[in-house]
């Protein structure tokens, strides 16, 4: 029985919600996906990835291809033609089925007499892609990175951005953290080659398992059980930095989807751990994850900003800030934030790091150890930040994370290794 629906027009409408509304595709994807089979979901996520994480080399091709852009109403149908030149470019489906879906798509749009100027388009770029790729290797476009951020990371990295830009534009490696409460890494390892699944543990990161390739999640031995956990290597960073113990009172500060919080539990199950964020909605996946894990914590919605009000007079002895960011270290995994995010967000988000910063510090006990982290890689958000907080309070230490002239330790996205990301291990006194 054939589809009652359009794969490509459901794509072109996706990219218009995350370029022209804001919307995060993470968050609109799991909607559209339950309206289609399952046998298309995986290429639906790939049209909406796909296109974003190639954005500029689609939009400079149709400034080639037409005389103007579609606007207004017809916008959609813009996104469209970039859907089709995405599958053109990247995909290994033959050029007349993209051509035939991607025409029929206009017609899902409510746009039939527009299906001759996208079969146009479509095939006018068939005849002149080798020369307009080759034209395309003159200009900025070809980083796939809006110009505010190429320049941030030009002026953060002068030696590594091509290879940090590079690391962006690639699909993001899969990364597993084995449960130590159910198996060591390396008998989890075991488990993973008797079921014909190939993977190279993280040097520094105890429980990180790469997966040489991504698979589905039903594929990992236990995982309903609870064995293991999808989660990048250098996020499993922070947790070991923290080093929790049994019977320490610690919170987990903006910990939603809850991959920290249930960490920090795998390592320390006897630990009390108050797991606080922002945002109600996410705070459902942390349940989900402390359901699926078997693990407890106490969870609260609550403003960084404001402890005075969730913290009812609580001190801890371990705090793990995982702080609001640009997100500027997991691109690879999350392309929307390239056209998501503004130059100006850097500098908000900067004072809004700094005010939980200043607000969380007095809930830490004497001898307490605060880790800051951050899925970013700019140094506002990070070592900058650590800095200038060194310098308002004499009796923090900065330790194992660098030193008072680097602050903090940055990973850089890498392909064969973690996502960017950062942290600075505080001792109070």
């Amino acid at each position: 029985m054939k589809n009652t629906y359009n794969l490509r027009s459901i794509a072109a409408k996706a990219i218009s919600q995350v370029l022209d509304q804001g919307q995060s595709l993470s968050t609109i994807l799991p909607g559209l996906q339950k309206s289609i089979a399952d046998k298309d979901k995986a290429l639906l996520q790939e049209l909406c990835f796909g296109t974003l994480r190639v954005l500029p080399e689609l939009e400079w091709c149709l400034q080639q291809l037409m005389a103007k852009p579609l606007t207004g109403k017809q916008r959609t149908l813009h996104y469209l033609l970039m859907v089709g030149l995405y599958q053109m470019l990247h995909t290994r489906i033959p050029p007349h089925a993209i051509l035939a879906e991607t025409v029929e798509g206009a017609v899902a749009l409510k746009r039939p007499q527009l299906k001759g100027l996208i079969n146009g388009v479509l095939r006018q770029f068939q005849r002149q892609q080798v020369d307009l790729l080759q034209r395309m290797q003159n200009n900025d476009s070809r980083y796939l990175h809006p110009s505010w951020l190429l320049k941030r990371i030009k002026n953060a990295y002068p030696e590594q951005w091509q290879q940090i830009l590079d690391a962006n534009n690639q699909r993001p490696p899969m990364w597993l953290r084995v449960n130590r409460q159910h198996h060591t890494r390396d008998a989890y390892l075991a488990l993973l080659i008797e079921a014909g699944i190939e993977a190279h543990p993280h040097p520094d990161y105890a429980d990180a398992l790469r997966l040489e390739t991504p698979c589905g999640v039903t594929s990992l031995p236990g995982f309903d059980q609870g064995w293991v956990t999808v989660q990048d290597a250098s996020a499993q960073g922070s947790v070991d930095l923290l080093d929790p113990q049994d019977g320490e009172a610690i919170l987990d500060l903006c910990c939603a989807p809850g991959g920290k919080t249930t960490h920090i539990l795998e390592a320390a199950p006897k630990a009390h751990v108050l797991a606080v964020d922002v945002d109600k909605q996410r705070l459902q996946r942390v349940h989900e994850n402390l359901q699926r894990l078997g693990l407890h914590a106490e969870v609260k919605q609550g403003d960084g900003r404001e402890p005075h009000v969730w913290a009812t007079g609580k001190v801890f002895d371990k705090i793990l800030l995982d702080a609001p960011c640009s997100a500027t270290g997991v691109i690879r995994r999350h392309p929307d934030i390239k056209w998501l995010r503004r130059d100006s967000d850097i500098t908000e988000l900067a004072s809004l790091q700094a005010e939980i910063l200043e607000a969380i510090w007095p809930t830490l006990k004497p001898q307490g150890t605060l880790v800051y982290a951050t899925c970013s890689i700019l140094p506002e958000e990070n070592s900058e930040q650590i800095t200038a907080f060194l310098a308002r309070h004499p009796e923090a230490r900065l330790v194992e994370t660098g030193d008072i002239e680097r602050p903090g330790k940055q990973n850089l996205p890498d392909a064969n290794s973690g996502d960017g990301f950062y942290y600075a291990k505080l001792i109070k006194g």
